[in-house]
C-alpha cells in the first residue's frame, strides 16, 4: 500500500492496524517512569520517551503550573515566550535528525509560534492523534493546497492523513457529498454536484433537496482507435445508491427507476471551488480526451439584480492531449422536469436567446403557480437541437437517446405539435479538436416561475380580508425576477447579452476575495457560507426586498421571518449588499414593529404588517438597533437613518419597560432569545447587547440632536458596571438566575407559563435551581455577544477589554472539543458528534451545572464558532480564533458533510454567514462611510492584505511596508483619513 500526498511518495511500509497495540509512557505511570522524564525549566535537552517498537502518537500531554494560559500573559510574572523556546525533536528508527522540530506550541496546535523546521515528510495531526513517517531527510516545502485524497491510517509505523487542506480539490470520498449551489439571490438554484452531477433542483420558489430530475451531459469521442460515450459525471457516490431518496421517482429499494447512474461515466472527478465558481476535472484513461466543468452564476458585491438573476453557466472544456485529431460530439439531455403532477399541457419549445431548449408548463386551471419554464441553450454557431425525446414507455426514452448519443449524432428535431408531449429535449454541439487543442461549449441556464401559492406568517386579519386585498402582491410571494422581467424569453436575453460581463464581475469578486493572505481556513469558512446566499433559504419580493427563513428542510424552508435573532449573526449581506440589509431593517422597524414598539421577530411573507401575539426577542430585537447603527455608519446615510429613528428609539423603550422596568442597565425580567427559552435574570449574553444597544442608541441620539442620549448613556455605564461587577467570576461571564420578586410571575403562572411545560418533577426542580432551560453559572460561547455585536458595528469596546478576553479564552480552553467521542449530547446531535471537534454551546468548567440546563446547550453551532473566532481574531488572539474556525471546517470534509452548506435547524443555515465576520476579525480593518475613515487595527505582524467591501465598492486592504493601503477593484472608496488603533 501506499500513500501519495501533493504528488509525493510516503514510505510504502504501513503496518497493520491488526498487528498493533496500545502503550503509554508517563511519569504519573510507575511501569513507563523510567523510560520518561520531567521538563525542568533551564535544563538541558532530555530524552522525553523512548521506546524500542514502531508505533503512532496517538496523545501527548504536558502539564503546566497554574492556570495554563497565564503562560501567555505578560503581566502574569511568567516568560511568555515559554512555549516558543520549548522545542519538541521526534526520532524515528533511530536516525540522526529529527523527524518533527518545531516549538512544543506548534506542535499542538495551539502555539503562537513562528519558528518551525519540519524534517522528513510530516502529514499532518489531528484531535485524533499525530503521526510522521520517516523518509528521506530534507525540510518539507510550504504546501499551499494539497488534493482530498481517501483517509489513510494505519498503526505501528503508518500514516494517518484526516486533516482538510483548506480550498483544496476534493476527490476521492472527499468528493461524495459536493453540491454547491448555482443560482441567484432569492431566485432559486439547482446544485452541481462534485462528480459533475446535477440535483437540488429548487426552481418553484421553495427548497427541491430531493429533486433530482432526469439531467445530465454527455460526450461522445472519436479517434482512430475507435469511439467511446460517456455521461460528463465521474462515479455514482455510494450514498446515492441506497442512502437517498427524489421526489417522484421510487426509493433506492426499486433500484433506483428514472435515473441514469447505469450510464458509462468517467472513471475520475475532481471539486475545486472559487466561489462563486466551482470546477470539476474529468479523466479516464479509456477517453482520449479531458475535461473540465466550470459551474457559476452571478454573484457581483454591491450589485444586487444581477446577483439575483435565476440562471447559471456551464462551461465544458474539452482538451485533447493526445498527437491525432478528435471527432466530440457534446449534448445536454434533460427529460421534461417542468411538468405540472398530472398536466399533460407541458411542452417543450425552441429557446428564442441562442440555440437550445425550453421545458415549459403552462398555466393550469385552478394552479397558477405551476406555470414555469426552463431553458437550456448555447452560444455555439454548429448547436443542434432535438425537442423531440421518443415517446414510449418504460426507459424507451432514456434508452433511445443514448442511443443517438454513444452513436455520435447531432440530431434536429423540431417541437411536437400533435400526440402526448415530448417527454424531454437534448442540445449537441459537434466539434473537432487537433492534437493538445482545447475547445469550450459554454450552456446558458436560466428559468421563470413567476407565481406561488405561499404565504407565511400573515396575520389572520389580512388572511380574512384576502378577497378584498386590491395589492396582488400581499396575497402570495412573488419572486423579485418576475417583476423585473416581462418572461423567460425576456429574461434569457439579458442572460446571453450580459453573459460574458457578468462573469468578468463575477471573476474580478473571486480574484479579489481570494487573492489575500487571508489564511486558507478563513477564506474557506467565508466563500462557502456565501452559498447561502443562492440556497432556497433566502427569498427576495417583488418590491426586492429580501426575506429569509433560518435554513432550508427539503421541501420547505425551516423557520421563517429573517428572524432576527438568527440573522443577528449574518454579516455578509450588509457590507456586501447594503441596500438588501437595509431593507431588512426597514421591514423590522415599520411592518414587524407596533405602536408600543413590540417587534416580531418573524416577519411575514408577503413583508406587510405583522401580528403582535408572542413575547418579543430580546436579542434580536436589542441586536436590530446595534445593526440600525451599523447600517447607517457603513452607508453613510444620516437622512436614512432620521427616517426610522423614530421606530428605533421606540423599540429601545419597549425594551427598557419590559425587561428592564427599574432602568438597571441589564435584562432582569424574563426574555426570550436564539435558545428558544427565556433566561431570568441578568446573564452576559442578552444583558451585553443590551448595553450594546444603549451605546448605539446614545451616539445615534446624539447625532440627530435628541436630548434622550444622556439617559442612554448613563444607563449604558450602569449596565456596564453591573456586569463586569456581578456577573463576571474571574474568568468569564455568568447569569444571575432570578424568577422570585420580578415585574413578572413566577414561570408556572398561567399565561405566563412561556409555553415551557412544568410537570410534578420540574416544579421540585425549580425549588432547587429555578426555572427551566438557563444556564447560571455555566462558560457560554455566546456569553459576551453583545461586545462583539459591537465590534462588528464599530461601536468599539463596551466592556473591559480583558475581561472579553478572558472570557473568549475560557471559552476557548473549556468549550473547545477536539473529539466529542464521550461528549453527552441527548440533544441535536448530527452537527458534530464521534471523534468530530466542535465548540459547545457551554460548559460548566466550576461546577454548577443544571439539572435541565437550556436547550441546545450541549450542541455544536457553526454560526457560534464563527462569532466566537471572529471575536477572538478581533482581540489579536489570533491561532485560537483560527483553531476554532479549522475544527469547524474539518467537519465539512466532503466525506460526511457538504463543505459547501453549513447546517443548524435547516441546511444553508443563515446563522453560518457569521463567518463573514472573520475578515474584519483577522484584518482588523473597519470603513466608515460617514466620516469616510479607513481604520485599521492590525492582528499580524507584517505586511498583509484582506478583502474590503465598502458601500460604495470593494478590492484588497492591508498593510504594505508599514503603511495601509486600499487597492480599489471595483467602484469608488472616498477615504479622506486613516486612523490606526
Amino acid at each position: 500500500m501506499t500513500a501519495n500526498l501533493g504528488g509525493v511518495d510516503v514510505n510504502p511500509d504501513i503496518y497493520q492496524i491488526r498487528s498493533s497495540r496500545s502503550r503509554q509512557f508517563t511519569t504519573f505511570d510507575p511501569v513507563t517512569r523510567s523510560k520518561t522524564k520531567r521538563i525542568m525549566p533551564g535544563a538541558p535537552a532530555s530524552t522525553i520517551v523512548e521506546s524500542d517498537t514502531p508505533g503512532i502518537i496517538n496523545r501527548m500531554w504536558l502539564t503546566f503550573p497554574g492556570w495554563f494560559w497565564r503562560h501567555w500573559e505578560t503581566g502574569a510574572g511568567n516568560d511568555p515566550s515559554t512555549l516558543k523556546k520549548l522545542i519538541i525533536r521526534i526520532y524515528w528508527d533511530g536516525e540522526a535528525y529529527p523527524s518533527v522540530e518545531c516549538p512544543v506550541g506548534d506542535f499542538f496546535g495551539i502555539g503562537h509560534c513562528e519558528y518551525k523546521h519540519y524534517v522528513s515528510r510530516y502529514l499532518g495531526m489531528s484531535s485524533g492523534g499525530a503521526s510522521l513517517q520517516a523518509a528521506d531527510r530534507q525540510p518539507n516545502e510550504h504546501v499551499q493546497s494539497a488534493r482530498y485524497g481517501s483517509s489513510i491510517y494505519a498503526m505501528n509505523g503508518g500514516v494517518r492523513v484526516n486533516r482538510k487542506s483548506y480550498n483544496g480539490t476534493y476527490e476521492g470520498e472527499r468528493n461524495a457529498y459536493i453540491a454547491f449551489p448555482l443560482g441567484g439571490m432569492g431566485a432559486g438554484m439547482f446544485a452541481l454536484e462534485g462528480t459533475g452531477a446535477m440535483s437540488h433542483f429548487s426552481l418553484h420558489n421553495h427548497p427541491g433537496l430531493l429533486n433530482e430530475p432526469l439531467v445530465f451531459s454527455a460526450i461522445y469521442v472519436k479517434g482512430s482507435s475507435g469511439s467511446v460515450a460517456r455521461v460528463l459525471e465521474g462515479a455514482v457516490p455510494m450514498r446515492k445508491v441506497l442512502g437517498t431518496r427524489t421526489i417522484r421517482t421510487p426509493g433506492p429499494g426499486s433500484g433506483l427507476y428514472g435515473r441514469h447512474y447505469g450510464l458509462p461515466r468517467f472513471a475520475e472527478s475532481t471539486f475545486q471551488a472559487r466561489f462563486p465558481f466551482g470546477t470539476i476535472e474529468l479523466r479516464d484513461p479509456n477517453v482520449p480526451a479531458n475535461v473540465t466543468i466550470t459551474g457559476w452564476s452571478p454573484f457581483i458585491p454591491l450589485a444586487a439584480d444581477d446577483s439575483s438573476l435565476p440562471a447559471a453557466g456551464l462551461e465544458f472544456t474539452f482538451t485533447n492531449p493526445t498527437d491525432e485529431p478528435l471527432e466530440l460530439v457534446y449534448s445536454f439531455n434533460a427529460a421534461q422536469f417542468m411538468a405540472a403532477q398530472g398536466a399533460d399541457n407541458h411542452r417543450v419549445l425552441r429557446a428564442e436567446a441562442g440555440t437550445g431548449f425550453v421545458l415549459d408548463q403552462p398555466a393550469v386551471d385552478g394552479r397558477p403557480w405551476e406555470r414555469g419554464a426552463f431553458s437550456a441553450a448555447t452560444d455555439h454557431p454548429n448547436a443542434t437541437v432535438d425537442c423531440s425525446w421518443f415517446r414510449g414507455g418504460w426507459f424507451d426514452p432514456l434508452t433511445m437517446i443514448w442511443e443517438a448519443i454513444e452513436t455520435g449524432q447531432c440530431l434536429e428535431k423540431p417541437p411536437v405539435t400533435e400526440g402526448a408531449p415530448s417527454p424531454g429535449a437534448s442540445l449537441f454541439v459537434p466539434l473537432e479538436l487537433q492534437p493538445k487543442e482545447s475547445r469550450t461549449v459554454r450552456l446558458m441556464l436560466s428559468w421563470f416561475v413567476p407565481e406561488t401559492n405561499f404565504t407565511i406568517g400573515v396575520p389572520a386579519t389580512a388572511q380574512e380580508a384576502e378577497a378584498d386585498m386590491t395589492n396582488p402582491e400581499l396575497r402570495f410571494h412573488k419572486p423579485w425576477y418576475a417583476g423585473k422581467f416581462a418572461d423567460l424569453s425576456d429574461l434569457s436575453a439579458y442572460w446571453s447579452r450580459n453573459y460574458t460581463r457578468l462573469r468578468e464581475e463575477s471573476l474580478r469578486f473571486a480574484d479579489s476575495l481570494y487573492g489575500t493572505t487571508m489564511p486558507a481556513e478563513a477564506v474557506e469558512a467565508i466563500a462557502a457560507n456565501l452559498c447561502i446566499l443562492k440556497s432556497p433559504t433566502v427569498l427576495r419580493q417583488a418590491d426586492g426586498r429580501l426575506w429569509g427563513w433560518e435554513g432550508a428542510g427539503d421541501e420547505i424552508g425551516s423557520c421563517h421571518g429573517t428572524c432576527t435573532h438568527v440573522w443577528n449573526y449574518a454579516q455578509a449581506v450588509p457590507h456586501l449588499f447594503p441596500e438588501l440589509e437595509r431593507g431588512i431593517r426597514e421591514s423590522e422597524f415599520n411592518e414587524g414593529q407596533d405602536a408600543q414598539g413590540h417587534q416580531n421577530f418573524r416577519m411575514p411573507l408577503p413583508i406587510q404588517p405583522a401580528d403582535h401575539d408572542f413575547h418579543a426577542a430580546s436579542d434580536g430585537q436589542l441586536g436590530g438597533i446595534m445593526k440600525a447603527y451599523r447600517e447607517w455608519r457603513i452607508g453613510g446615510d444620516t437622512e436614512w437613518l432620521r427616517t426610522i429613528w423614530p421606530n428605533v428609539k421606540a423599540s429601545l423603550h419597549y425594551c427598557m419597560e419590559k425587561w428592564d422596568p427599574d432602568e438597571t442597565g441589564v435584562l432582569s425580567e424574563p426574555h426570550h432569545n436564539t435558545y428558544d427559552i427565556e433566561f431570568w435574570g441578568p446573564n452576559g449574553m442578552c444583558s451585553s447587547i443590551y448595553i450594546g444597544a444603549l451605546k448605539a442608541a446614545y451616539l445615534m441620539a446624539e447625532a440627530l440632536g435628541d436630548d434622550q442620549a444622556d439617559k442612554y448613556k448613563a444607563l449604558y455605564r450602569k449596565g456596564r458596571v453591573y456586569l463586569e461587577l456581578e456577573l463576571f467570576n474571574g474568568r468569564y461571564f455568568e447569569q444571575k438566575i432570578l424568577w422570585e420578586g420580578l415585574r413578572t410571575p413566577a414561570p408556572t403562572s398561567g399565561e405566563h407559563a412561556w409555553n415551557v411545560n412544568y410537570s410534578s418533577e420540574a416544579l421540585a426542580l425549580m425549588e432547587s435551581e429555578g426555572p427551566k432551560y438557563q444556564y447560571g453559572k455555566g462558560c457560554l460561547s455566546d456569553g459576551v455577544i453583545g461586545a462583539w455585536f459591537a465590534e462588528m458595528c464599530g461601536l468599539g469596546d463596551i466592556l473591559d477589554r480583558e475581561m472579553v478576553t478572558l472570557h473568549l479564552l475560557s471559552v476557548y480552553e473549556h468549550n473547545l472539543k477536539r473529539d466529542l467521542s464521550a461528549h453527552v449530547n441527548p440533544q441535536r446531535s448530527g452537527y458534530a458528534l464521534g471523534n468530530e471537534g466542535g465548540l459547545l454551546l457551554c460548559t460548566w468548567p466550576n461546577g454548577g451545572r443544571l439539572s435541565l440546563p437550556f436547550v441546545y446547550s450541549n450542541e455544536v453551532w457553526t454560526g457560534v464558532e464563527y462569532q466566537v473566532a471572529s471575536h477572538l481574531l478581533s482581540l489579536g488572539r489570533v491561532e485560537e480564533g483560527l483553531d476554532i474556525v479549522r475544527t469547524c471546517r474539518d467537519r465539512y470534509d466532503g466525506r460526511t458533510r457538504n463543505p459547501f452548506n453549513e447546517y443548524e435547524c435547516g441546511f444553508w443555515y443563515a446563522r453560518a454567514m457569521a463567518s463573514y465576520g472573520l475578515i474584519q476579525g483577522w484584518s482588523g480593518i473597519r470603513y466608515d462611510a460617514c466620516d469616510r475613515t479607513l481604520y485599521v487595527s492590525p492582528k499580524v505582524s507584517g505586511d498583509y492584505s484582506s478583502f474590503l467591501c465598502t458601500a460604495g465598492g470593494y478590492g484588497i486592504a492591508g498593510m504594505k511596508d508599514g503603511k495601509p493601503y486600499v487597492d480599489v477593484k471595483a467602484g469608488r472608496i472616498e477615504i479622506e483619513r486613516v486612523v490606526m488603533e
